[in-house]
């Protein structure tokens, strides 16, 4: 694997330390600083003259056999059901290409705590880091520092993560979070007041979904009224189904109007249906999850749409994508890209704040069809 950009620069910073080290007072370090950071500049610059780009793929081709490499995928949490089913399709991938793949979630579903996981898996030295990231912003710096050291970065639900070669989502934030909205809609006659859970505020496909439900229904459902002035989320459920249900008892109490609620992040729906069902409302329900933890709640009609992707397939593909980079495939940058996997054919390439591949997967289950789906 090719150097990569602060290479240069981390040496001159030493080189610049050590130079300096024999003189005396505070002048002579502030004038190491003043150089270390002149040649770290000159080397960074050298460097991307050089050739030297993060964002490069065709520098993350790898020199060694398939047989190998390493790909770690990192979960927000590996209890959720959403990640467990995530684990299958990462397993699956692993088993049919003879690649080992590893799949890793923090202890405690928090932000830290998956630095502290990606992190580990740096300094492991694996070949590819496959991320669900709880708080993108907290993640940057280790995986630039994956990245300068030939790691390759794929990303999943995070469109304005910045250090990732690729973020791969299932379809748009914008599309899905109207669907949302439209299905929540239906059910409660287009009229009454909602509120919305999401699991953390800085989760980004989270804030985009419950941004794009609440522009839809500004839109199209002028009779509807998110609780609280309209702040969004009106609660949070920090990736737990038991404090889901407790954010949402509080909500429901507060608000004895409230005719609809949603959730976008797996554990939400089970927290608030089993508020709602405990408490004896009539409240239309609406969200993301996976169909097994949803059943009995959309068999019960508390539970009207369960709104998804498979994230089996989701870790399937990031796996797939971070494989073929690592064989120097050509991924087809600026034309999109096919993970061959129905809904992810036809990957359209989207620049934003980072390139973001875009399928067309999503899923929509109700007491209909909720039982041809087994995960």
């Amino acid at each position: 694997m090719k150097k990569k950009l602060m290479s240069m620069a981390l040496c001159a910073v030493t080189a610049a330390m050590i130079l300096t080290g024999c003189g005396n007072g505070a002048e002579n370090t502030d004038k190491a600083a003043d150089s270390a950071g002149d040649q770290a500049a000159e080397g960074q610059a050298e460097s991307e003259s050089a050739g030297g780009d993060l964002f490069d793929v065709s520098s993350y081709k790898s020199d060694k056999d398939k047989s190998e490499w390493t790909i770690a995928v990192v979960t927000k949490d590996n209890t959720a059901a959403w990640f467990k089913r995530m684990e299958t399709g990462v397993n699956e991938f692993g088993n049919e290409t003879g690649i080992n793949v590893i799949q890793k979630g923090p202890a405690n579903a928090d932000a830290a705590s998956q630095v502290e996981v990606v992190d580990n898996m740096i300094d492991q030295g694996v070949d590819a880091i496959c991320i669900v990231p709880i708080d993108p912003g907290a993640l940057e710096a280790s995986l630039q520092r994956a990245m300068e050291q030939g790691i390759v970065v794929i990303s999943h639900e995070a469109s304005n993560l910045e250090n990732t070669l690729f973020d791969t989502e299932a379809f748009t934030a914008e599309d899905f979070g109207a669907a949302i909205m439209d299905s929540l809609a239906e059910d409660m006659g287009e009229t009454g007041k909602y509120a919305m859970m999401v699991a953390y505020t800085t989760s980004t496909t989270h804030m985009e979904y419950a941004n794009a439900q609440y522009n839809r229904q500004q839109e199209a459902y002028p009779d509807m009224e998110l609780v609280n002035g309209g702040a969004i989320p009106t609660c949070e459920s920090e990736e737990s189904v038991d404090t889901a249900y407790e954010r949402a008892k509080e909500v429901l109490k507060a608000n004895p109007d409230l005719k609809g609620f949603t959730g976008v992040a797996s554990t939400d729906c089970p927290g608030i249906a089993k508020a709602v069902e405990e408490l004896g409302l009539d409240v239309k329900v609406v969200g993301v999850g996976t169909p097994n933890e949803f059943k009995p709640y959309v068999n019960s009609g508390t539970i009207t749409k369960v709104k998804l992707w498979d994230p089996k397939v989701s870790g399937y593909v990031m796996c797939k994508l971070a494989s073929d980079i690592l064989a120097g495939e050509a991924i087809g940058d600026g034309e999109g890209y096919n993970a061959g996997i129905e809904g992810y054919e036809h990957m359209a390439l989207s620049n934003g704040a980072n390139r973001c591949l875009l399928g067309q997967a999503d899923i929509t289950l109700t007491a209909e069809n909720i039982d041809e789906y087994d995960f």
